[in-house]
């Protein structure tokens, strides 16, 4: 029996995420068993214009057009919070893209407080990785610190800084998801998120 091919069209407001967020997508997609994924290109879109009335909506139009109605999968946003609260800005941002393309599943994850964070939550697993010291040690506040780019930095072997859109994708690939889970509230909801778009099932 063929089954539909999952489709996700993706919005992003960091450049490094336009290769780091396929790879994190597609291995979720294998850790589920899903082997037939389209994981369309991110679109790049500069967070004050998501944020301002109107630039989600038209991202989500845009890639609502890359999605085939009768597909599983759906139209994903990923924003840093930075200083926003995700519980307060998240569920707004949802409400209007869901407004924008009802027709479409969508699910907007606001990593606390940028991409990065979802690194230092999965540390340990990433020692010797992109340039990084090994062994790492998840910090305690890996949800909450500010300028994970220069923990990331901070932590590199003979100086040289972590460079978003070279060092991005290769952590991506070689983070443990059960550590990120287990210690960044915002990367377990992301993961339950795209469970949704795939299945239209509300995780707990």
């Amino acid at each position: 029996m063929n089954h539909p091919r999952v489709t996700i069209a993706s919005v992003v407001e960091g450049e490094g995420e336009i290769s780091a967020l396929p790879v994190l997508l597609r291995r979720l997609m294998h850790e589920a068993q899903i082997w037939d994924a389209d994981i369309r290109p991110p679109f790049l879109v500069d967070r004050g214009r998501l944020v301002r009335p109107g630039g989600l909506e038209a991202a989500v139009e845009a890639q609502a057009r890359r999605v085939p109605a009768d597909h599983p999968g759906g139209i994903l946003a990923v924003i840093d919070a930075d200083d926003d609260c995700p519980a307060s800005l998240g569920p707004s941002l949802l409400a209007r893209a869901v407004a924008a393309r009802p027709d479409r599943r969508t699910a907007v994850v606001l990593a606390n407080r940028e991409f990065e964070a979802w690194f230092l939550a999965s540390a340990s697993s990433l020692g010797g990785r992109a340039g990084l010291a090994e062994p790492l040690e998840v910090p305690a506040n890996s949800e909450t610190l500010r300028d994970c780019k220069g923990w990331l930095t901070h932590h590199r072997r003979g100086g040289g800084r972590y460079r978003p859109r070279v060092d991005q994708a290769a952590l991506t690939e070689g983070m443990d998801f059960s550590l990120a889970r287990a210690n960044s509230p915002s990367f377990a909801k992301f993961c339950r998120d795209i469970t949704y778009l795939v299945t239209g099932k509300r995780g707990e």
